[in-house]
């Protein structure tokens, strides 16, 4: 059996030592971004290997991209036959935001054309909450070739979103917290508010009181009532970078909504371009 979306802690401690599984840890902080690597060194799940946001993850900032710009794909393949996944390896990717980080790992490798990841649901606080341990022992790394299978469809650039919106031909979701997106507050960006007729769905609200994702079942129904009759695969997810935005992605996948897309440079990137429109409230 293959895992798509989410892996429970349970699932993922029976499959440890299974040869054919690499998980990944994604924990970061915009604040600092070395807090995930440090915290990696101090604990991790067992043969587990770390991959850093801006340095794996994202491509380099330019005066003409987002905060996280996609990274080079046939690096990133690279990195991943380095990192001994091969095309039949299950990922599983986690971290200690609810999936914010670990889910940016999901879609990238979804892209590539890779299916079988999944975010561990509830990261290592729900792990550790379970009594399965961490470990700093590095992993033994047995270095793969992926080969990667590239799906530039699913995601679109700010013309892209700009004319589409223009059509009507896409529904805009902004997984932002609603402070952010009213422009009441930006913490982050040196522009505050939304791209007009966009909608807000904060990605906490994928997740209950102890950091699980919802059941399914609640998921569909908060997104199809968000929707309002949109088909998913003319629904467009964004953020802050193009980051947090994939949880938003993944709920629906997990739901059975599946075909739904990214800005990928999302509000840093629309903001760039002082032509392009900008709500508030």
């Amino acid at each position: 059996m293959s895992y798509t979306t989410l892996i429970s802690a349970d699932t993922l401690n029976q499959h440890l030592n299974d040869p054919n599984w690499v998980i990944f840890d994604c924990r970061f902080s915009l604040a600092d971004a070395n807090v995930g690597a440090r915290a990696y060194r101090q604990g991790h799940l067992p043969n587990a290997r770390y991959a850093h946001l801006n340095n794996d993850l994202s491509s380099e900032v330019t005066d003409l991209t987002g905060r996280h710009p996609l990274p080079s794909f046939s690096l990133l393949a690279q990195k991943l036959g380095q990192w001994g996944v091969t095309n039949q390896s299950q990922v599983v990717a986690y971290d200690d935001a609810g999936g914010a980080f670990a889910g940016r790992l999901w879609w990238l490798l979804h892209c590539m054309g890779h299916d079988k990841v999944a975010v561990l649901d509830g990261g290592i606080k729900h792990w550790q909450k379970q009594g399965y341990a961490l470990t700093t022992t590095l992993p033994v790394v047995k270095p793969a070739i992926f080969r990667m299978y590239l799906d530039e469809n699913q995601w679109l650039n700010a013309a892209q979103v700009r004319d589409q919106l223009a059509a009507k031909a896409i529904k805009l979701i902004d997984a932002r917290t609603p402070e952010r997106y009213r422009g009441q507050q930006e913490p982050i960006d040196p522009v505050a508010g939304h791209i007009p007729s966009a909608l807000n769905r904060a990605f906490q609200l994928n997740l209950n009181a102890n950091g699980l994702f919802l059941p399914a079942d609640a998921l569909r129904e908060q997104f199809k009532q968000l929707l309002d009759n949109t088909p998913p695969k003319q629904t467009v997810h964004m953020c802050g970078s193009g980051v947090t935005a994939c949880h938003n992605l993944l709920a629906m996948e997990h739901a059975g909504l599946t075909g739904s897309k990214l800005y990928a440079g999302s509000w840093s990137d629309w903001i760039r371009d002082k032509n392009r429109a900008v709500a508030v409230a």
